[in-house]
């Protein structure tokens, strides 16, 4: 019975370390990569393209008829008269067109082309997905270090008040300052709950992403690291070579410039071929016919549609090179400003670190210090923890501040 107890108690021990498996970003990204629908979306979409692909190298189908031919209306001529064969005969006809090869080649490249688009906008799916479970990770990390400082505000916030307690029984200490700790304990707990509310929202919004149950525990690793921007990254030519949403305007122009081919090829002669075989009435010989044939779609009047589509495709073009500038010169100006609100956030984050939180820190353990030699007094100790926690909570403030500009910096510069 022992045994099964002890084997019962390991096995939950396992399960909750389990839960709370520890989740790099690099994971997440391999999950999302791997699981979310809209991925699968776009490849199933390319094998339709490829597969309507196929189809290119199609022929006309063959033509088939039967019929009278050359029949008079009075049924009384069909018969031989005066030792003439009678007039009429019936006939079978096939006909077959022969497709262009070039134009069979235009449009298998073109359509085969097509799914290199739905391809490429992978990677801008998977950059907005990647940006949200950044975004998401560096805010839990964040949040557990300030719940970090909350715990220990709260056995600070204890201590103080059983210290008043027993100094306010001895004569040493006015129960006031009791009271304000209290005040103060009850406020860091309200803003633990709040925290911990938010990382289970935070979980939930990075599970979503990884397309996986809302309620999957598991916890995110603390450690953080700078990246090291430079403006050099936010040029046309960088720009052009790690944005997604660019290299799909670059595979748009391709396969609309093999649109456009492939509506010129159309413009190309198509031969066939014509064989009818006719059966003559009473003592009319066999005869047959075979005609060849061609399309000729360059007469002015019809090829206005194929000349028409094939200018339409150059402006669109056009427009897509415009469309690549300008989201080129907006990317690079908000590259520009994430990296100059990131650089003022390290500024700012390197004063708090190595200058005002060791400060505060050194005032309020010169007041504790003070506090229980009797030489200074319950309220000057709190002023001293509440400056302390408050400029710390600033501080983590900044740094989510910085690791937000960061993400947005990845996301712009498609970093993975």
């Amino acid at each position: 019975m022992k045994r099964f107890q002890i084997l019962i108690g390991l096995t939950l021990i396992t399960s909750v370390a389990m839960s709370q498996q520890v989740l790099s970003m690099q994971e997440i990204q391999s999950a999302i990569q791997t699981n979310h629908p809209a991925l699968k979306m776009l490849d199933a979409e390319a094998r339709s393209m490829n597969e309507e692909a196929k189809g290119a190298y199609s022929w006309m189908p063959p033509e088939v008829g039967a019929g009278f031919f050359q029949t008079p209306y009075d049924p009384g001529r069909w018969k031989s008269m005066n030792g003439q064969p009678g007039m009429g005969a019936f006939m079978i006809s096939a006909q077959q067109m022969f497709p262009n090869k070039k134009r069979q080649n235009a449009e298998f490249a073109y359509m085969n082309a097509q799914s290199s688009v739905e391809l490429q906008k992978k990677d801008v799916i998977v950059n907005e997905l990647l940006f949200t479970a950044r975004k998401n990770y560096y805010d839990w990390i964040v949040l557990e270090k300030k719940l970090k400082v909350l715990d220990e505000n709260d056995k600070l916030l204890k201590f103080m008040m059983q210290s008043a307690e027993i100094r306010y029984k001895n004569g040493l200490g006015k129960i006031s300052a009791y009271y304000k700790a209290k005040a103060a304990l009850a406020n860091v707990e309200n803003m633990q709950l709040m925290l911990r509310n938010e990382i289970n929202q935070k979980r939930i919004a990075i599970n979503t992403v990884m397309n996986r149950s809302t309620e999957t525990a598991f916890a995110v690793d603390t450690n953080y690291v700078w990246n090291n921007f430079n403006r050099a990254m936010f040029d046309s030519v960088s720009l052009m070579k790690q944005r997604s949403d660019i290299k799909v305007i670059d595979r748009s122009i391709e396969v609309n410039k093999l649109e456009r081919t492939a509506e010129l090829a159309k413009l190309k002669p198509e031969f066939g071929i014509q064989y009818n075989h006719m059966t003559g009435w009473a003592r009319q010989p066999l005869m047959f016919t075979v005609m060849g044939m061609v399309k000729i779609p360059l007469a002015k009047w019809s090829s206005k549609m194929n000349k028409a589509k094939a200018e339409s495709l150059v402006w669109q073009n056009e427009a897509l090179r415009n469309q690549q500038q300008m989201i080129i010169n907006e990317a690079g100006g908000m590259a520009d400003n994430s990296f100059t609100e990131l650089e003022l956030k390290k500024k700012q984050m390197k004063l708090y670190e190595e200058q005002i939180i060791p400060a505060l820190r050194r005032n309020f353990q010169t007041m504790q210090l003070g506090y229980e030699q009797n030489t200074e007094e319950l309220f000057e100790l709190f002023d001293a923890w509440e400056a302390l926690n408050m400029t710390q909570m600033e501080y983590f403030d900044q740094l989510q501040k910085g690791l937000q500009m960061q993400a947005e910096l990845m996301k712009i510069l498609e970093i993975k």
